[in-house]
């Protein structure tokens, strides 16, 4: 006949929970430390100084930017055409645009850089655009340095203004605001002349004028 020691069963069944329960509190303590060190290391402050931001500044530059549909190289091209024929306002249009940014009106003159991205027609009632564009430059120290534009463009409001929202190289953290005013604008052809100024602190003060055409 045998007997059976309920004391150390018992105790036997107490030991591995407790030793359970310790493997588990150190595991999770040392999941918690990686965590925790992968959160100090995600977020940190920065000396502005080492990255070069020491002051702000502002830039003048006077640009134009020619958009050309009729040409047989045309730099601007319909993606998207407006879904319904009697919108007024080209409701739901898109263009894509590579348009080079000249030093002087002439498109002949020196190349400074081009502005690349897209606008449409976001307005039903008006005719308003949203436009997404970079300003890429090629020239000197500007040389694959571009600001970001992001904004809405009233086409016939006599001054519309549009958001800088960052760039890169040079522009790094650009930060204001474009104003755009028409010189002129031919119905018939699309062509026009828009006269841009741009306020960017760290970065710029920005003229440029925009030709359709």
């Amino acid at each position: 006949m045998y007997t059976i020691d309920h004391s150390h069963t018992i105790m036997s069944t107490k030991a591995r929970v407790f030793s359970t329960i310790a493997l588990q509190s150190i595991l999770l303590t040392l999941l918690s430390s990686f965590v925790t060190g992968e959160n100090q290391d995600f977020v940190r402050t920065l000396d502005r100084n080492l990255h070069g931001f020491k002051k702000e500044k502002l830039t003048h530059f006077r640009v134009y930017w020619h958009d050309i549909y009729s040409a047989p190289n045309p730099t601007a091209m319909p993606i998207v055409r407006p879904p319904s024929n009697t919108s007024a306002t080209l409701f739901g249009s898109i263009s894509m645009i590579d348009d080079p940014l000249t030093e002087k009106p002439e498109l002949s003159s020196k190349l400074i850089g081009r502005a690349q991205g897209f606008y449409g027609s976001a307005g039903q009632e008006e005719t308003a655009l949203l436009m997404a564009m970079n300003f890429v430059f090629l020239q000197g120290k500007y040389n694959g340095s571009t600001i970001s534009i992001l904004g809405r463009n009233h086409v016939f409001s006599k001054v519309r203004e549009m958001p800088v929202i960052g760039g890169s190289g040079l522009f790094r953290f650009a930060r204001g605001y474009a104003q755009a005013s028409t010189h002129s604008f031919d119905l018939k052809s699309g062509d026009a002349v828009v006269e841009y100024n741009f306020l960017d602190l760290d970065c710029l003060y920005f003229i440029s004028y925009l030709s359709y055409g």
